[in-house]
């Protein structure tokens, strides 16, 4: 078998057998597509070795690719072997022994609450794209915690409770529930009133479920989020360019600065780990010292 052949049948397992989501395995694709940009895609996998491989993980930090984009490299090419291993196409995993790059400690990017509701309220007093949709959809992220991916995904059947909360699916399939505050609420309403008159005036046989779209109708994509949260947060906007994740970031650290307890908050946010969601105690703590260095009389 060649490499193209098994990277091929490997996705396909992702997707079809292991039920992993669209963006996941369409982040495997890219990772293993640098694989075969490194090594020949008509290469037998038999002949392939540890040596080729590290080569590769050298050549990414020659083009100065991001540890966590290495080890994301690292990862989906130890998985792939570790399948061709499994169904019998090599003898020895040649990615077994490969080690990931040490990630520097990184705390979230969030932002303050006075930047959180400029860039909220952007799409009304600035409108650049599609006002109604981008304020429902800024308030929405910041109300909820949802990751883009969650909030693309989002179906008008998911809601609940009158719009005051959804059943989202997460990573790994998870789904979990998710609540939105009376602001999102309203700006919603709102905006699935103009997304009625966009649908109609497309004259779409079989309208899409899912509640964001674009100008033309479709559905949202991940990537569509992205540019439109760079436009409002960009030049033309605050000029204070954030991270996409920094709607979620901020709401993990509003939540527990309130007084949330770490262990709710982490259910809101769907992550698998405790200690994930304990960074955002970090960041809090760091600001309540600074808070007191700045305002205690004795300081």
């Amino acid at each position: 078998m060649i490499l193209s052949e098994l990277v091929e049948e490997f996705l396909l397992y992702l997707g079809a057998v292991r039920g992993l989501s669209e963006n996941t395995v369409l982040g495997y694709k890219n990772d293993l597509k640098e694989l075969q940009k490194f090594l020949a895609p008509t290469l037998d996998i038999q002949t392939i070795t540890k040596e080729n491989l590290l080569l590769s993980i050298g050549q990414l930090s020659k083009e100065k690719k991001a540890a966590a984009s290495v080890n994301r490299f690292i990862a989906a090419v130890r998985t792939m072997f570790s399948y061709a291993l499994k169904f019998g196409y090599i003898k020895k995993n040649p990615a077994l022994e490969l080690k990931t790059v040490k990630l520097p400690k990184r705390v979230p990017n969030f932002m303050t609450q006075p930047e959180v509701n400029q860039l909220c309220e952007q799409p009304v007093n600035n409108e650049l794209l599609w006002e109604k949709r981008d304020h429902a959809l800024f308030t929405m992220m910041y109300s909820s915690g949802c990751r883009i991916s969650e909030i693309t995904n989002l179906k008008l059947d998911d809601f609940m409770d009158n719009y005051h909360s959804a059943i989202v699916t997460g990573k790994g399939n998870k789904q979990r529930k998710v609540f939105f505050a009376q602001e999102a609420r309203n700006a919603l309403a709102l905006y699935l009133q103009d997304r009625k008159k966009v649908l109609e005036s497309h004259n779409i046989a079989e309208p899409t479920r899912q509640v964001f779209i674009n100008q033309k109708g479709h559905p949202l994509s991940v990537g569509g989020v992205r540019f439109i949260i760079s436009k409002y947060s960009g030049a033309e906007g605050t000029n204070h360019h954030i991270n996409p994740h920094a709607f979620r970031h901020t709401f993990a650290t509003t939540m527990i600065g309130n007084g949330a307890d770490v262990r709710l908050v982490q259910e809101m946010l769907g992550h698998s780990s405790i200690s994930t969601t304990q960074r955002y105690t970090h960041i809090t703590t760091e600001r309540l010292i600074d808070i007191y260095n700045k305002a205690h009389p004795h300081s």
